[in-house]
């Protein structure tokens, strides 16, 4: 991940924030945008700061750049180049001391126990056993790589399996129920408890949150309406709520 700031000096305030109310629409479909502030100062009103994260410096400066995406951020903001008084890319050298999820569940460890568990119940269940029935015998340490890198951890997944677009091109035409969906969801709860992940109301919240989330998605992608996933990172999940939807 980096970070981009961009410092303004603008006179014309209220178009200058209205003009970034539309570019940020564009700016925040980008699937290399991880996230995007603009904040004024209160010293000096008339200077601004827009903090954005992106994958990383290439994906900003060859994925974004190059997309329908930025034509239509560009035509928003056009006007304002001109007020631009800085504009640098940074890397994180110190940040919150704040653990990950994937710390707090006990690492590569607790995420390997609990896969293991939970497909050896999955493999046993009557409802959700026959998606499963030809199951890679890898694929428990697979997904364990990719809730490990979803919770905060090491980014295996991508660099090994292919990433986000791998694990939703897998469910594509698998023809998943809502029934099966829930008893998924359910077996992977049981399966937490029983391997001791962290039982407290903060992480279990926000691991039956992407849980929750992640099972929606897969049951979308499995439809007959489902089209090739395009090019995302993969998700990244914290303590705190994700954005609303965007059609």
């Amino acid at each position: 991940m980096i970070v981009e700031y961009i410092r303004y000096r603008v006179p014309d305030a209220d178009g200058f924030e209205a003009a970034y109310r539309r570019a940020v629409v564009p700016l925040g479909e980008s699937p290399q945008c991880l996230d995007y502030e603009l904040s004024r100062c209160v010293d000096e009103p008339e200077c601004y700061i827009l903090r954005i994260e992106w994958t990383s410096a290439e994906g900003h400066l060859e994925g974004f750049r190059k997309s329908d995406h930025f034509a239509a951020f560009f035509a928003e903001i056009k006007p304002y180049v001109s007020n631009i008084e800085e504009m640098r890319h940074y890397e994180q050298v110190i940040t919150k001391t704040e653990p990950t999820l994937y710390e707090w569940a006990g690492g590569a460890e607790a995420f390997n126990r609990l896969t293991a568990i939970f497909y050896a119940k999955v493999e046993k269940d009557e409802l959700v056993g026959p998606l499963f029935a030809a199951m890679d015998p890898g694929h428990p340490k697979y997904v364990a790589m990719w809730l490990g890198e979803v919770f905060g951890g090491p980014d295996s997944y991508t660099r090994e399996r292919g990433g986000h677009t791998h694990m939703v091109s897998k469910h594509l035409g698998k023809g998943i129920t809502e029934q099966q969906r829930r008893r998924w969801v359910n077996l992977l709860m049981d399966a937490a408890d029983e391997v001791g992940l962290p039982r407290d109301a903060e992480f279990r919240a926000a691991f039956a949150g992407y849980v929750e989330w992640g099972t929606r998605l897969a049951l979308y992608f499995s439809g007959p309406r489902a089209q090739a996933p395009r090019e995302e990172p993969v998700p990244r999940w914290d303590w705190g709520s994700r954005p609303p939807y965007k059609p």
